[in-house]
């Protein structure tokens, strides 16, 4: 029995939710789901988007899945997803992008998993508003140590990236390079530019490149990575990045194999692991039993490999593959025209997954 904190989310974030529960029960695992609710609605009712109670359960089951939480742009709450991963140490995000036959997309054959830095850079939230007492003696500290000069009306935002943070991120990526035969890993950066902190980023993952020496090792400048990966993604394998870099370039590599509604996500530290579809929350989509539920089916595959139940998490993996190349019990996004009558609904791709296993 896996007793599993349960995040349910916001928007159409309880529709797939209630699907991947579904189709992981049908495995055959035992689960007891402790439910926590967090996201808007909770934020209106309790004052905050991600109350105590949450984190106490995560840190007690130790194991967490979620759907997606809707994040105000702009104004209002912070991140629900960024303040998980800084209050857990939830340091790796780990996303893979796998093509599956039969989904939409320009490419075949793509297999590559990112790792993306979870805890600094500019998703630290180091921040100054316009105006502030902060960021006016950021700008007159600025102007004091250097020839450069911060216009006054501008918001401040800091990109700390340090040895600690770094060495592990890349350490996790050549560490799961080893144990899943995984023949490269390519560090990508802006170094030609930010030579102190992305620089630093660099000279650290070549420092730890070096205690693996079976693996290949590589660096990208990351607009040069991008276009590298629309041309010949088939030459990348694990790619590791610091924080906002990594959260570019996943999406990327989610559309190359056929878009969000095929990613799987995971977030894990030394001590806890939460597992989530990575897009939004949808929320025009709400209640209508029509949104794509595979990219959490897929990142609760991903738990049951961390759980170590393998051969349930290659059960349902087979049963999300064949579907997919079916192309019948499939939502909306994954037919040939998004009006196509044919198109199942969130909770009708779970029956046909669960017919599957």
């Amino acid at each position: 029995m896996h007793k599993i904190t349960l995040i349910p989310g916001d928007g159409v974030g309880p529709e797939i939710t209630e699907a991947t529960k579904r189709v992981l029960e049908a495995t055959g695992v035992s689960f007891e789901w402790d439910v926590q609710n967090a996201g808007e609605d909770v934020y209106k009712q309790e004052g905050t988007p991600l109350p105590d109670r949450v984190v106490e359960s995560i840190k007690k089951n130790r194991v967490a899945i979620k759907g997606p939480i809707t994040t105000p742009v702009g104004t209002g709450f912070r991140s629900v997803n960024v303040a998980l991963r800084q209050t857990l140490d939830l340091y790796s995000c780990v996303r893979p992008c796998k093509t599956y036959k039969g989904a939409r997309t320009r490419y075949d054959n793509i297999d590559l998993v990112i790792f993306r830095e979870n805890t600094e850079d500019l998703y630290a939230g180091i921040e100054y508003q316009k105006d502030s007492d902060g960021a006016k003696a950021i700008i007159d500290t600025v102007r004091k140590m250097s020839d450069r000069v911060i216009r006054e009306d501008s918001g401040i935002s800091i990109k700390p990236i340090s040895v600690y943070c770094t060495e592990r991120i890349v350490r996790a990526a050549f560490e799961y390079a080893g144990k899943q035969n995984r023949r490269k890993v390519t560090a990508v950066h802006k170094a030609n530019i930010m030579k102190y902190s992305d620089g630093l980023f660099l000279e650290v993952a070549r420092d730890v490149a070096k205690i693996y020496p079976d693996i290949e090792f590589e660096d990208k400048i990351v607009d040069n990575m991008c276009m590298q990966l629309v041309q010949k993604p088939e030459l990348y394998d694990v790619i590791v990045l610091p924080n906002l870099y990594g959260d570019i370039v996943s999406d990327l590599a989610a559309g190359l194999v056929g878009g969000l509604g095929l990613a799987p996500g995971a977030n894990i530290g030394d001590n806890y692991a939460v597992f989530e579809a990575t897009h939004g929350s949808a929320p025009k989509y709400k209640g209508l039993n029509k949104v794509n539920p595979i990219a959490m089916m897929l990142s609760g595959v991903m738990m049951l490999r961390h759980l170590g139940e393998h051969e349930s998490a290659e059960k349902l993996d087979s049963a999300i593959a064949s579907i997919i190349k079916e192309g019948k019990s499939v939502t909306y996004d994954m037919k040939p025209s998004p009006d196509d009558p044919t198109a199942a609904t969130t909770s009708g791709v779970a029956d046909a997954i669960i017919n599957r296993i």
